[in-house]
């Protein structure tokens, strides 16, 4: 599994209409559910007399995500939300939320015709997406001497790992958050200056 993946580097919104109802398909970056029903909830404030705010989103890495959901919204079931999260899928990208905001014209799509519809704007707002390249990271704890703290600390920099907190008792413990590719890097490291590292 790569360690990277694509994620939103910018917000997009786009537009497409569909016998005479408009979709607003609008899409960020989320990394935690907080966020992703945060952005639901600013388009319902932006948007407050549509019929619908549908939604999905995909957290973590898009191979083996830590968490999806997706919401109808009031549309009949399985017309909406999933086949938003479907075209997020498919595109492969993680850390992504897709709002798609319908204002009803008049004319009844049906539900073939509302899954098109809803994976059109979907698919138009992530063909736009800007992309960025997201490291996966992991939390590690790692006890050391005191005299070997400044080593672990220019370790990290070398590569790119976060020192997130310290601790001082009888002996130094360090939180880091380490790239997933220097993983081996980091348990050689450790194994030669003699440091204890928790998962």
């Amino acid at each position: 599994m790569s360690s990277s993946y694509p994620t939103p580097a910018a917000s997009v919104e786009t537009e497409i209409e569909v016998k005479k109802s408009r979709f607003i398909a609008r899409t960020a970056k989320v990394t935690d559910r907080p966020a992703a029903l945060a952005f639901v909830e600013q388009a319902r404030q932006d948007f407050p007399d549509a019929r619908h705010h549908c939604w999905a989103y995909l957290l973590g890495n898009p191979v083996s995500a830590s968490s999806a959901a997706a919401n109808d919204a009031g549309e009949p079931s399985g017309t909406a939300g999933k086949p938003i999260l479907n075209v997020i899928q498919h595109k492969g990208v993680g850390d992504v939320i897709v709002v798609v905001i319908r204002y009803f014209g008049g004319i009844k799509l049906g539900a073939g015709g509302l899954v098109r519809a809803y994976s059109g704007v979907a698919e138009a707002a992530m063909s736009i997406l800007p992309l960025a390249q997201a490291v996966a990271m992991r939390h590690v704890n790692i006890s050391l001497d005191f005299s070997k703290e400044q080593l672990l600390r220019h370790w990290s920099e070398q590569y790119g790992a976060q020192v997130l907190q310290v601790d001082y008792t009888h002996q130094v413990a360090m939180q880091l958050s380490v790239p997933v590719a220097a993983m081996d890097a980091l348990d050689a490291f450790c194994a030669a200056q003699g440091f204890t590292r928790q998962p």
